[in-house]
């Protein structure tokens, strides 16, 4: 695949074509289609080759996408924003397991977008103040046992802003997934605090390009980033309506952990917190302790016994032949990979995966590898 800045904007131009997904981009490297000759095929030729013949990619919308991508690359390259393409193997990998993922992502910043822990913690625009002591008392907390964690939010008012803050004020990266381009800031009130988001070597990261404003949809979109790009959702507060709750069901459709603190049954801000625990979509959150029981995760400086497993364990259908290509690989492999390898649905692949890692058949690894348990 063509590298540099013609293929940043090649990608770049996928991403601003009207009617591309993650699906066809993946059909795209599948059948090998050289991003030059996506846009340089005729229409019924590019529809042919993609199996997407019920999908008119008219050839002329890809030029103006193409003419589009040609001019954001001077933003882009001005302000040093990297540019994550579906395709290429920086992308970040929970992102990518995602069958919804964006074709492009845009990071203003240099946090690892791979990290070995990172969560996002989301909820109301109208926080309580049990939700401000909470979050004060459970991110100093998290950055002791995890002084590497990255914490992802919305840059919103509320819950989002509180958890900006709590990691910025305990030295931990933070990332801000915003709902438009990157040449502003929403809300507005919240510019001083992207601001030191960046200067403390956090990130802003979005699916859209400079020009694109907010609004109601878009935000929705972005929610599923949120919860993409962690390995666990967790909801401080949120009536039973909301963008926390959107983001909470999306971690869960992706397989992923979610997490809600639980309020009084009084309290309307904690409504959308008690259903989830109520109809175990949601694990009880209290404190740290409770997400180290939950993820498995290692606080630095503890030593953790791994699982034991049945060395020959009776494996039928996917599970087995995911056993297989673990057993015969010299090093861990990502959803991703394992994806390429079996041709398993995404959804099923990752449901199949829980299922053996609860067993100790396999264990996954930092950065959403697996291997098998030893």
């Amino acid at each position: 695949m063509m590298a540099g800045r013609e293929g940043t904007i090649l990608r770049m131009g996928v991403a601003l074509t009207p009617g591309v997904t993650a699906e066809m981009v993946r059909r795209i490297e599948e059948t090998g289609i050289a991003l030059n000759d996506f846009f340089a095929c005729d229409t019924s030729e590019l529809s042919a080759t993609l199996g997407l013949q019920s999908l008119k990619l008219d050839k002329l919308l890809r030029e103006e996408a193409l003419f589009k991508a040609r001019k954001e690359i001077e933003f882009v390259e001005r302000h040093g924003i990297r540019v994550y393409y579906l395709g290429d193997d920086d992308y970040p990998m929970l992102l990518r397991e995602t069958e919804d993922a964006p074709v492009v992502l845009y990071q203003l910043g240099e946090t690892d977008l791979d990290a070995e822990h990172i969560m996002n913690i989301v909820g109301t625009r109208r926080n309580t103040a049990y939700a401000v002591s909470f979050c004060e008392t459970f991110i100093k907390s998290l950055a002791e046992y995890f002084p590497d964690m990255v914490i992802v939010s919305g840059l919103a008012y509320g819950i989002d802003s509180l958890a900006h803050k709590g990691a910025l004020e305990n030295g931990l990266p933070t990332v801000a997934v915003v709902a438009h381009g990157l040449d502003t800031i929403y809300p507005a009130a919240n510019r001083d605090l992207a601001r030191r988001i960046l200067k403390n070597g956090g990130s802003i990261v979005t699916e859209y390009p400079s020009g694109t404003t907010p609004f109601q949809k878009r935000f929705l979109e972005r929610n599923r980033i949120v919860a993409g790009l962690s390995e666990l959702t967790l909801v401080v507060e949120s009536p039973i309506k909301g963008g926390a709750m959107s983001t909470a069901n999306m971690a869960f459709s992706y397989s992923r952990e979610v997490g809600a603190v639980p309020g009084r049954v009084s309290d309307p801000m904690s409504e959308g917190c008690n259903l989830m625990i109520r109809k175990q979509k949601a694990n009880l959150i209290t404190s740290v302790a409770d997400v180290i029981e939950i993820m498995g995760w290692r606080p630095a400086g503890v030593a953790v016994k791994p699982k034991q497993r049945n060395l020959f364990p009776e494996l039928q259908g996917e599970a087995r032949e995911i056993y297989e290509i673990l057993k015969y690989s010299s090093d861990p492999i990502s959803i991703d990979g394992l994806y390429q390898k079996t041709k398993i649905h995404i959804p099923k692949l990752t449901s199949t995966l829980t299922e053996m890692e609860f067993d100790g058949i396999i264990v996954r690894l930092p950065g959403n590898r697996y291997a098998l348990a030893m």
